[in-house]
């Protein structure tokens, strides 16, 4: 992290969109994957004939909560990145 990225050309801006693309990807991604794990094997429960077990219904929840709270993760880490870029600059977007 040398110098705030340059905003001002279109170059600048879509480098800058990639980078902050790599921060946190993998808390982002495996969350996004327990969310799926959760809504697919919530799907089977609901619309399926198919006997799942009894803590199929807590499994889902906890699918979708640490899911989320890794999403939650990844939202923080990338705007203290983002932050620490600038240097606390004002005013850019």
């Amino acid at each position: 992290m040398s110098d705030a990225p340059r905003l001002d050309t279109p170059e600048g801006r879509a480098a800058y969109r990639r980078e902050l693309h790599g921060v946190a990807a993998p808390w982002r991604y495996g969350g996004l994957a327990l969310i799926v794990l959760g809504a697919l094997i919530g799907g089977v429960d609901r619309y399926t004939d198919t006997a799942m077990p009894s803590w199929t219904t807590t499994a889902i929840f906890v699918l979708f909560g640490v899911g989320w709270v890794m999403m939650m993760v990844a939202i923080v880490q990338r705007t203290i990145y983002h932050r620490r870029r600038f240097g606390g600059q004002t005013g850019s977007k």
